[in-house]
């Protein structure tokens, strides 16, 4: 995946820009920094995002280039999705949430549709290309933000330049090879009540290596309404955030500074 999104990179500006646009609602969009209509001053960063569902229907708009793109892409986004639904049985059980009970008798009819809205869940992939930089000190690769859905995976290739903040910090992440970061996202922090909290990172850009990430975020259907899970909400543990959608969320985009946990801050209810 990181070897053929490279490849898309090197294509020339002609072919890559076929696939250029501000349309947040596009299943394609190639485009540079963070947030194109907001940024005041550019990020030193190159994106593909490829919308990944209802796959026969997105897959005619993503790039036909390099040839074996549309292939090496599918079958990652399957894998990709398979290691996120894991993930997420494992997070709903550390919560209490009961629905990776072996015994199916232990289950009941909530937990089991849960579990199937995150199998149906959205998925977004972004192909991250940061170019080396003359004046690194001057800028950043992305600004300091959290991520929108419920789960990041991230691939790194073997050049640093990811940080997360850690008790008022910035400390760097080292690539691990075959190996993925796994980014708490906003919904999680919405959907868990506060249990998980959404991480803050931003990356980092140098003079000498180009570096290539690939981000594969993943939440619930994006007609859902993110709120926190009743079943763990009582008169002791009160929702501590409002109910929100995507289409909450693309108009803030369009009106305010993303960066930072920026969003999540409106969704707050103290």
């Amino acid at each position: 995946m990181v070897d053929v999104g490279g490849r898309f990179f090197d294509l020339p500006l002609v072919e890559r820009e076929k696939h250029m646009t501000t349309d947040m609602t596009t299943p394609v969009r190639y485009g540079t920094s963070f947030n194109q209509t907001k940024d005041g001053v550019f990020c030193w960063r190159d994106f593909l995002k490829l919308v990944c569902d209802p796959l026969p229907q997105v897959l005619p708009h993503w790039p036909s280039s390099p040839s074996d793109f549309r292939e090496m892409t599918v079958k990652y986004s399957k894998e990709t999705k398979i290691l996120f639904i894991k993930l997420v049985e494992a997070i709903l059980e550390s919560l209490g949430i009961n629905v990776a009970a072996k015994n199916k008798t232990q289950q009941n009819d909530d937990d089991e549709e849960m579990l199937k809205e995150f199998e149906d869940g959205s998925q977004l992939m972004a192909v991250n290309f940061y170019p080396p930089c003359p004046n690194p000190d001057l800028t950043l690769g992305m600004p300091p933000h959290s991520d929108y859905g419920f789960l990041t995976l991230l691939l790194q290739d073997e050049v640093e330049g990811l940080q997360v903040k850690c008790n008022d910090d910035w400390v760097t992440i080292q690539p691990i090879p075959n190996a993925f970061v796994v980014n708490v996202g906003d919904h999680l922090e919405i959907f868990s009540n506060g249990k998980y909290k959404s991480v803050l990172h931003r990356v980092l850009v140098n003079s000498l290596k180009s570096r290539i990430s690939v981000a594969s975020l993943h939440s619930l259907p994006f007609n859902s309404i993110i709120k926190p899970s009743p079943k763990l909400i009582s008169e002791t543990n009160p929702s501590l955030y409002k109910d929100t959608n995507f289409a909450a969320f693309l108009e803030y985009l369009k009106s305010c500074d993303s960066t930072n946990k920026s969003f999540l801050e409106t969704r707050k209810l103290t």
